[in-house]
């Protein structure tokens, strides 16, 4: 139930950081209001999470989850940089949280 937890943490830490772009420097309501939400749901759930796994792994897993699917957001929606070199980058992310999951089994 931990790792649920810590994904939806995650899923919540991709919704922060694009709500930042839309809350255009917090000048915009609405969308600074789902913002700050977002970042307190996910922290409150990574607390959670941590309870029960390793701070370190469920930080890493965490900060990883919501790097590679900001980038992956980007790339998308919002036209960004496709290169190689920075996929090859959240290759080697997403490679290391893997490990580090499996290294708590």
């Amino acid at each position: 139930m931990q790792w649920f937890i810590l994904i939806l943490a995650g899923l919540l830490e991709i919704g922060w950081a694009v709500g930042l772009k839309y809350t255009d420097g917090f000048t915009r309501l609405w969308p600074s209001v789902f913002t700050i939400l977002a970042i307190c749901l996910s922290l409150g759930l990574l607390g959670i999470a941590v309870k029960d796994l390793p701070v370190g792994t469920a930080y890493a897993v965490w900060m990883g989850i919501g790097t590679v699917g900001t980038v992956i957001f980007g790339i998308v929606f919002f036209g960004e940089s496709a290169s190689l070199l920075r996929l090859a980058s959240v290759g080697l992310i997403l490679l290391g949280v893997i490990g580090l999951k499996l290294a708590t089994q």
